[in-house]
């Protein structure tokens, strides 16, 4: 259950690693989180997944536009069937590249604003960023060769 923990708190963000212990605290109790072995693991460099979902237009901001990674948008809604069969394809896609490329996922429903603001008239619809710019998009479903090339001309050479 311990490993789970750390292996989430490695995967939501490095930044909410920091000095500070999670505690539950009652009227009798008081327990960490992470015992004191796993407490050094967790200061230990973890890898940062490279799929993630945004949480607000700043977020955006500090992890897609301004990224050192090229970055793969996916436009996508909780109702689209044709996402969810993409989704996982695009995974795949981007962990084949080891690290040398992000995916952010975006809910059209949660944040709207990002999709007018990128012109998302359907879904899914896939933007590669790289340096803050738009590179390439797509919209609908493509198979594995097509993501890979795809992906591929984003990295670039």
């Amino acid at each position: 259950m311990a490993l789970m923990l750390l292996r989430r708190v490695c995967t939501v963000s490095l930044r909410d690693l920091s000095p500070r212990v999670l505690s539950v605290s009652s009227a009798s109790t008081s327990q960490s989180f992470l015992s004191p072995p796993l407490l050094s693991l967790a200061s230990a460099p973890c890898r940062r997944n490279v799929s993630f979902n945004i949480q607000d237009h700043e977020d955006f901001t500090e992890r897609v536009i301004n990224s050192q990674l090229p970055v793969l948008i996916d436009f996508h809604a909780q109702w689209c069937g044709p996402c969810k069969i993409l989704g996982p394809r695009l995974e795949k896609a981007v962990a084949k590249q080891k690290g040398r490329v992000a995916m952010a996922k975006v809910d059209i429903d949660e944040h709207t604003d990002l999709a007018i603001e990128y012109g998302v008239s359907a879904v899914p619809t896939v933007i590669a960023m790289r340096g803050g710019d738009v590179i390439d998009q797509f919209v609908g479903i493509k198979d594995e060769d097509q993501l890979d090339s795809f992906v591929n001309k984003l990295i670039g050479p």
